[in-house]
């Protein structure tokens, strides 16, 4: 029952859920994502998927259940565009940032760029796959500038809610999943059980999108000898611990995370760049240690990106949208220029390793970013 519920989501063949359906928008003006900036228009789908073999780290009474939005190149950019977030997830999230100017539900109205169940357009051989996981206690929806674009240009990205690590995951028959693990206490051993769990998270995905499924025109979606992953703060660095753990993926970039979880000897020989904000990570500041301490462990390609400006947020939609609300502070990157720099790293580092196309962006400090630097440790 679950591959036969796998293979209706995958083939697109899937009643709108309260993840996906679009809602309504008020009369007045409401924040939006930038637009992608590959030749793809974008679809998008919402997977439901049920580890039977698994329970829940947090919740162990039941199986590990995740949802999932997963991104990829389409023909058309005509019908119903993706909701952002649900209203429930929204008032969650702006709850637990202390946020109070703006209604509740502000967050399900932000307007996105993907076409809700739109036709893939497919290879082949079929397309690279990216999996991104998001920081602690935020929803998969906070990636989703970058998974549009990455889509844009080819990708197939999954967007992986982890299931009582997030302030609120809405499932399609209306259940909301709090924030379990956010009543424990967040030692070390914390941080090691959720690096640890992300990782078989995003396995069991991985089971998932490269079983011998295809779509419509029967060529397979996913080419399964080309998978990377990425993500933001805790999901970057759970990024190093899924890539030691699952073969599958061949490279990882680790998005303003501390690295929580050491990497052991003889060390990691998968490709992986750190990228993140020049007042944290760069040489001598305060946030730096965990990165150096990984740096010599890492044996295969490498790189080390500081961007000048940039907050823990400007990596993700919340330094796009909070803006457009009226909320944060000023100064700094603006929220669309950190987006575009995060997305064009992140998409040259993916181009580099699962496409082999060169990439002197990430060798040399460019004139089109120039608040990125490349940081060169001794060891």
């Amino acid at each position: 029952m679950r591959g036969l519920a796998f293979l209706i989501a995958l083939t697109l063949v899937l009643s709108t859920t309260p993840a996906s359906a679009s809602e309504p928008e008020p009369a007045e003006a409401t924040p939006y994502l930038p637009a992608p900036t590959g030749r793809h228009p974008v679809g998008t789908t919402s997977l439901h998927l049920t580890d039977t073999a698994r329970l829940d780290p947090w919740v162990p009474t039941t199986n590990r259940e995740l949802m999932v939005s997963l991104f990829y190149p389409t023909a058309s950019a005509r019908g119903p565009k993706k909701q952002y977030m649900t209203p429930a997830e929204s008032q969650a999230a702006l709850e637990e940032g202390g946020i109070t100017t703006v209604p509740p539900d502000a967050l399900s109205h932000v307007r996105t760029n993907a076409v809700v169940d739109a036709r893939p357009v497919g290879r082949r051989h079929g397309l690279p796959l990216v999996v991104l996981s998001p920081g602690y206690k935020r929803s998969r929806a906070t990636l989703t500038t970058l998974a549009e674009d990455l889509a844009s240009h080819g990708y197939v990205v999954a967007v992986v809610d982890h299931t009582y690590e997030n302030v609120a995951t809405t499932f399609p028959d209306g259940r909301v999943a709090p924030c379990a693990s956010c009543e424990l206490f967040h030692d070390h051993e914390f941080w090691l059980k959720l690096g640890e769990g992300r990782a078989a998270d995003v396995s069991f995905v991985l089971d998932q999108l490269t079983g011998p499924l295809r779509h419509h025109r029967g060529a397979n979606l996913v080419d399964a000898s080309r998978i990377a992953m990425g993500g933001h703060s805790v999901g970057g660095a759970s990024s190093l611990v899924a890539a030691r753990a699952d073969a599958r993926i061949r490279a990882a970039i680790d998005v303003d995370g501390v690295i929580s979880t050491p990497v052991p000897a003889p060390g990691m020989a998968q490709p992986v760049m750190l990228l993140g904000r020049e007042d944290n990570y760069a040489p001598g500041r305060d946030g730096v240690k965990s990165w150096q301490d990984t740096w010599p462990m890492l044996t295969g390609w490498k790189r080390w990106l500081v961007v000048a400006g940039m907050s823990h947020p400007s990596f993700t939609d919340i330094g796009v949208v909070l803006p457009q609300l009226g909320i944060g502070p000023g100064g700094g990157v603006p929220g669309e220029r950190g987006a575009a720099i995060t997305r064009a790293y992140v998409r040259a580092f993916f181009d580099l390793h699962l496409r082999g196309e060169p990439q002197p962006l990430l060798d040399r400090p460019s004139a089109r970013y120039p608040e990125v630097s490349v940081v060169e440790p001794s060891s």
